[in-house]
């Protein structure tokens, strides 16, 4: 279950420097997908992904995705998604084990108080859907349709530490 992570907690880029949390909220939510390059689980959602935080990418919510690998690893793995989205990195995962998650993919709302009101692990579509409607809440936007016509069935996602 995500959890509060420490203000003090270090996300790095893949361009640009390394920033404690608090940093990357003085403007903006955060709507954050986390992958992990290693397992097809992973690999089966991009496409849903790149859709969702599409949707938010006009919205006062920094959209990104953080990738449990290197940045040679992250890009291989997302391609061109590296070119158009944030992407944070976390080949050691200290930020999973901050946001407290246990399952991956991971779709991850954290608020600029540093809260994180909701989160969802594994691909629940259900579930995803209500971090979408409380981003679009919290935003004044509108959610995406999820699931989509051509996202896959639900599934429970793999481990988010190992």
């Amino acid at each position: 279950m995500a959890t509060t992570p420490s203000a003090g907690l270090v996300l790095t880029p893949l361009a640009g420097d390394a920033r404690p949390l608090r940093e990357w909220l003085t403007t903006f939510h955060m709507a954050s997908i986390v992958v992990d390059p290693f397992t097809n689980e992973s690999s089966w959602i991009l496409d849903t992904a790149a859709r969702v935080l599409r949707a938010f990418s006009g919205a006062a919510v920094r959209v990104n995705f953080i990738v449990t690998a290197t940045p040679k690893e992250a890009k291989q793995f997302l391609g061109l998604l590296a070119e158009e989205f944030l992407v944070f990195v976390d080949p050691d995962r200290t930020t999973v084990r901050g946001l407290g998650l246990e399952k991956l993919p991971a779709f991850v709302f954290i608020q600029s108080d540093l809260t994180v009101p909701a989160a969802a692990e594994g691909w629940r579509p259900v579930e995803w859907r209500k971090v979408a409607q409380l981003i679009a809440t919290t935003t004044a936007w509108l959610a995406p349709t999820i699931p989509g016509p051509k996202d896959p069935s639900p599934y429970a996602g793999t481990p988010a530490l190992v």
